[in-house]
């Protein structure tokens, strides 16, 4: 493999295509990187959000995108969801800074905590616009939605697209495995149903991706893939490195041959129906056939008024409209309530049989964490109790 042409990863038999029909990989062989370095004209920093998209670019998970996106792309994609070539895309992948001296032909050594994760060929410099792109991507331009916020004042006054070159994965406490690791544990010919989280598993989270499988799309041997992300997301989120520990103690006590866990280095915009995209075309490349899409999926409320910035169905609908050219299907989320009767069942079956609901908020439940109350077992887990409490 010459340094201009990144390789891409065999498909494993009887698995989903990846997005695009190719699953790159742009991690060069060990003994070419040492020449790379060399050749580098600046040494830029990443920031945490920059860390997961190099390591998505790099490993395949953006598949079939071989670097950050050109201006051209950007603005298709903040525009309609799809790159010039017609390939549908929730959000733009760029590379932002505040260096000026920054040029088209400059190779950066992108680093990230002591780390040297790729070589970026810049080939496109712009100024971006915004305004446009809050209210393209994220429906909004209040800067009390998060991700509008976030490219506001995080992100830096340019924007850079170009080629990657792979050096190293970021070293991180929660292992993310690649699209082609996690491809090599599906069955081949079977469903693989997706679970998107970026909280801890409770009770009814188990139950709505367990019953999943279950659904009348789904495949008699089909799985289900926990695919938590771990990256940077809303402020008043447990931390990763915490979740993390949840998901390792609970796949150790619910022990379901019909679940696999892996973890995704991925930031997330809260970007409700444009996520929902993004998330479907992503685990597609993890080898996904389907997409479990909740109530107001990766949605958010204004700190004002407490309105929500997506209508309650809107990321399932956005979802479901375009499943059919991903080559996709998606699985609504179930609207599950815990009753004293007949433990979980949908909200409509309680209501139409007149059983009795227990509820308990996540902020009582916070509360009750904080006090060391008793956490009802029908609510959360009891191994992901004692991680919460450890860590409180």
């Amino acid at each position: 493999m010459t340094l201009t042409q990144p390789a891409v990863q065999p498909l494993s038999a009887g698995l989903i295509a990846p997005h695009g029909g190719s699953l790159v990989d742009l991690l060069e062989p060990t003994d070419q990187r040492e020449q790379l370095r060399a050749s580098v004209d600046r040494v830029v920093e990443c920031s945490d959000r920059n860390a997961c998209d190099v390591e998505l670019l790099i490993v395949g998970g953006f598949s079939p995108l071989r670097g950050f996106m050109h201006q051209e792309d950007y603005e298709a994609v903040v525009e309609g969801f799809r790159t010039t070539s017609g390939l549908l895309f929730g959000l733009p992948i760029v590379f932002d800074t505040n260096d000026a001296a920054i040029a088209a032909g400059d190779r950066l050594l992108l680093t990230y905590r002591g780390q040297e994760l790729a070589v970026f060929t810049v080939e496109s410099r712009w100024e971006p616009d915004k305004v446009r792109e809050a209210k393209g991507c994220y429906g909004t331009t209040s800067l009390e939605h998060p991700a509008v916020r976030m490219i506001a004042s995080e992100r830096g006054r340019f924007y850079l697209g170009g080629r990657l070159q792979g050096l190293e994965l970021p070293r991180r406490v929660f292992p993310c495995r690649t699209p082609a690791e996690v491809r090599a544990t599906l069955p081949a010919g079977q469903d693989v149903v997706a679970f998107q989280c970026r909280n801890p598993i409770h009770r009814a989270h188990y139950e709505l991706f367990t019953r999943a499988l279950h659904a009348t799309n789904v495949s008699e041997a089909a799985v289900v893939l926990v695919h938590p992300t771990c990256g940077p997301t809303q402020d008043d989120d447990i931390a990763g490195e915490v979740r993390f520990q949840t998901y390792e103690r609970l796949a150790e006590e619910v022990a379901n041959p019909r679940i696999r866990w892996a973890y995704l280095p991925y930031s997330m915009h809260m970007a409700g129906p444009r996520e929902a995209l993004q998330h479907m075309i992503i685990r597609k490349n993890y080898g996904c056939t389907h997409f479990i899409i909740g109530r107001d999926m990766a949605g958010c409320k204004s700190s004002l008024s407490g309105d929500d910035f997506y209508g309650p169905y809107e990321a399932q609908d956005f979802a479901r409209d375009h499943a059919s050219e991903l080559g996709m299907e998606t699985v609504p989320s179930l609207n599950l309530v815990y009753t004293e009767e007949e433990g979980y069942v949908t909200a409509e079956h309680a209501e139409a049989r007149g059983l009795h609901v227990r509820k308990l908020s996540g902020t009582q439940f916070r509360a009750m964490l904080r006090g060391g109350e008793e956490i009802p077992e029908w609510f959360a887990f009891r191994s992901v109790v004692e991680v919460l409490r450890a860590a409180a």
